[in-house]
């Protein structure tokens, strides 16, 4: 089970976050998303368990809890959508508007 966490402290680390979810059971991965500009942390990451009951388990364990200094928000992660290139217009073509625009 893919595990969503938001609001972290930015000290946390990978570590300390695997450590706070190991207490529910095995887990695969932990990662704590950085700005690609300055490398500092988002205050998100993802926890990946392979067993779903034990996922669910931290889930309602840890969501709304404090942890370093914040409430955390601990959901399902829900799967990765593909970003388009163009920029989050839509299907809109060429010229979409502006002022000075002639109209035939």
């Amino acid at each position: 089970m893919n595990i969503y966490v938001s609001n972290l402290s930015y000290d946390t680390t990978d570590d300390s976050l695997q450590e706070l979810f190991e207490e529910y059971g095995e887990v695969a991965s932990v990662k704590i998303i950085s700005d690609r500009e300055t490398g500092r942390p988002r205050g998100f990451g993802f926890v990946e368990m392979g067993d779903d009951t034990q996922g669910q388990r931290a889930i309602d364990a840890l969501h709304e809890t404090d942890f370093e200094g914040k409430t955390l928000n601990v959901t399902v992660a829900r799967p990765r959508t593909e970003r388009s290139d163009n920029g989050g217009y839509g299907n809109r073509g060429g010229n979409g508007g502006g002022y000075n625009q002639r109209r035939y």
